[in-house]
């Protein structure tokens, strides 16, 4: 049996409605594909607590958390993702990519310009159908 692994996403919106988007690195599992910056939910942590958690150690800033956004269950070859995504805000700093090969602002339209990990096409379908309050 396939283990399931909760892990969280963090939609991020500047002033200008541009989404930040994580490009994952050669060494990541699914490399060169882009993401919502986050991380896996440790044991007894709430999800809004890891992504606070996860933002703060991925992209050296902080955020304030809103609204979930999506709850997605994908199936890749060798575990089960359960990813929750959340729309954020930056109170604090700018974000560096330190894990990631890149980061970069995109345009809520030009989202689907971009090669996504497949557990995070199903949020970006929701930010594209206008379903999120921004």
């Amino acid at each position: 049996m396939k283990k399931t692994v909760r892990v969280v996403g963090a939609v991020i919106f500047d002033n200008q409605n541009r989404v930040l988007c994580a490009l994952r690195s050669n060494t990541m599992s699914l490399p060169n594909l882009w993401e919502f910056p986050g991380g896996k939910v440790e044991k007894g942590e709430k999800e809004e607590e890891t992504l606070v958690r996860e933002i703060h150690e991925e992209l050296g800033c902080t955020i304030q958390v809103h609204e979930k956004i999506e709850e997605v269950h994908y199936e890749y070859p060798q575990v089960i993702v359960n990813l929750l995504t959340y729309k954020a805000t930056i109170i604090e700093g700018e974000p560096k990519a330190k894990e990631h090969a890149e980061l970069r602002w995109v345009p809520l339209q030009d989202l689907k310009s971009l090669e996504w990990a497949p557990a995070d096409i199903p949020t970006v379908d929701v930010l594209l159908a206008n379903k999120v309050n921004i």
